[in-house]
C-alpha cells in the first residue's frame, strides 16, 4: 500500500487519501472552478450590498445637509 492510500475500516478497501493528489485532474479542476464561481458570485453580491449602503449613506448625508441649510438662521 502506498502512502497515498488508506484502508477503509468498514469495508477493508484501500482508497486514495483526500488532498494527496490522487484522482482525476479534470474532476479536481472542475471542482476548483465550481468553488471559484461560487466565491465570485458571493463576492459580487457583497459588492452590490456595499454599493447600496454607500449610496444610501450619501443620500442620507445630503438630505441632512439640505435640511440644515433650509432650516438654518
Amino acid at each position: 500500500m502506498s502512502t497515498s492510500e488508506r484502508v477503509d475500516a468498514a469495508s477493508g478497501a484501500a482508497g486514495p487519501v483526500p488532498g494527496t493528489g490522487d484522482g482525476d485532474p479534470v474532476e479536481r479542476t472542475g471542482r476548483r472552478d465550481e468553488l471559484r464561481r461560487a466565491n465570485e458570485k458571493r463576492n459580487e453580491r457583497y459588492v452590490w450590498w456595499y454599493l447600496a449602503y454607500f449610496l444610501f449613506g450619501i443620500h442620507l448625508v445630503a438630505f441632512v445637509m439640505i435640511f440644515a441649510v433650509m432650516h438654518g438662521k
